[in-house]
């Protein structure tokens, strides 16, 4: 079936952007290796790409293969993590690969048949895409804004309905439909980057999403006091006397941790578990 000129008009004007912006020499784009590409899809959740690149790099040069980083204990793992926040996510990767070693003997293509510890719907599809270049429907912050942004234009049929929130699921046809006969790969990586063009000079389009959340504030918060203990934990246990934070704040950020299997008590000193 023939695209609406609509859907058209978009590809065209991502390709354009692709060919003469496109960020071609981020380090996870010149792999296909499904390990490396899993590691920079975790890395980049909720964590800007400047901040993400150096740490990847870093993190592949002390884990480099899936092997490494399921024989490696936590706490190096969270150590080589320390910075780019929201350490659960480290956890999470290290117990993926932990499961695709152990259960999937390394095979990526068998492991992302079945559940892994945080590996989402679009984390599962962005390895498929960008390691195998299989074709996958895959909805992100970028790729959500390039089509809220031109919304307006996509539903000329009238079917729009004025200041209403977008839901993914109107947006998934055009998603679908500006993919057929592209390479999944490289189009998936112009569409991110024409998204990430364009929330820095409209703002953010992804605020007409029906589920678009605000990022709560950094500082004086739970994420921040959970960053603090872990840094404090890395140079060994510790009692977290010193730690100068609100006795709620920390009794919070303690107990979050310790649900989440990133820290243990001993007697009166907690460590990296």
């Amino acid at each position: 079936m023939t695209l609406h000129r609509e859907v058209e008009a978009v590809r065209r004007i991502v390709w354009r952007h692709w060919n003469e912006h496109g960020r071609h020499d981020l380090p996870w784009r010149k792999t296909v290796n499904p390990y490396k590409i899993l590691v920079s899809e975790v890395m980049l959740q909720q964590t800007q790409v400047p901040r993400v690149i150096e740490k990847y790099k870093a993190f592949l040069r002390r884990f480099p293969t899936v092997r490494a980083l399921a024989q490696a204990p936590l706490s190096d793992v969270l150590q080589e993590w320390s910075g780019l926040g929201y350490n659960r996510r480290g956890k999470y990767l290290h117990d993926a690969a932990k499961m695709i070693v152990d259960e999937y003997n390394g095979n990526f293509k068998e492991a992302l048949q079945h559940s892994l510890p945080g590996v989402g719907p679009y984390t599962r599809a962005a390895v498929r895409v960008f390691a195998f270049n299989e074709p996958h429907t895959m909805i992100e912050t970028n790729v959500r804004s390039v089509f809220l942004h031109h919304w307006d234009d996509l539903c000329k049929s009238g079917r729009h309905i004025q200041d209403a929130k977008v839901a993914d699921s109107q947006l998934v046809p055009f998603i679908e439909k500006a993919a057929e006969d592209q390479d999944p790969r490289t189009w998936h990586w112009a569409l991110m980057d024409y998204g990430s063009h364009l929330k820095k000079i409209h703002g953010n389009p992804s605020r007409k999403s029906a589920h678009h959340a605000k990022q709560s504030k950094f500082e004086g918060s739970v994420r921040q006091v959970r960053g603090a203990i872990l840094r404090e934990l890395h140079a060994g246990p510790s009692s977290l006397r010193d730690l100068r934070f609100e006795a709620d704040r920390k009794d919070e950020a303690l107990a979050g941790l310790e649900r989440n299997g990133l820290i243990v008590k001993e007697g009166r000193k907690w460590r990296i578990k």
